[in-house]
């Protein structure tokens, strides 16, 4: 008997996909930080968030001077601003 596309649900298997790529993701964010994966995934629960913490923990651990971090930040204060809210709201 062959196999059809009506036979397969897309959707269901890009679902899933989605959701295991969000939770590697999360996995490796939480190796960076001191947030378990139950709290990355609740602060960022969508991969472009995810990624916007990734992005702005590169700025945090690189190298750079602090000058220069803070320029990078300032640089890019518009696009992380709200993931750096997330993580102070979850300090404070």
């Amino acid at each position: 008997m062959p196999i059809t596309f009506d036979d397969i649900d897309l959707q269901s298997i890009a679902d899933d996909a989605a959701q295991q790529t969000d939770q590697q993701l999360q996995a490796q964010i939480s190796s960076l930080t001191r947030l378990t994966d139950a709290e990355i995934a609740e602060l960022f629960p969508k991969a472009p968030d995810a990624k916007k913490m990734v992005e702005l923990m590169k700025i945090v651990r690189s190298s750079q001077s602090e000058n220069d971090k803070v320029v990078q930040l300032v640089n890019n204060s518009e696009r992380l601003a709200g993931t750096v809210l997330k993580l102070l709201l979850k300090l404070a």
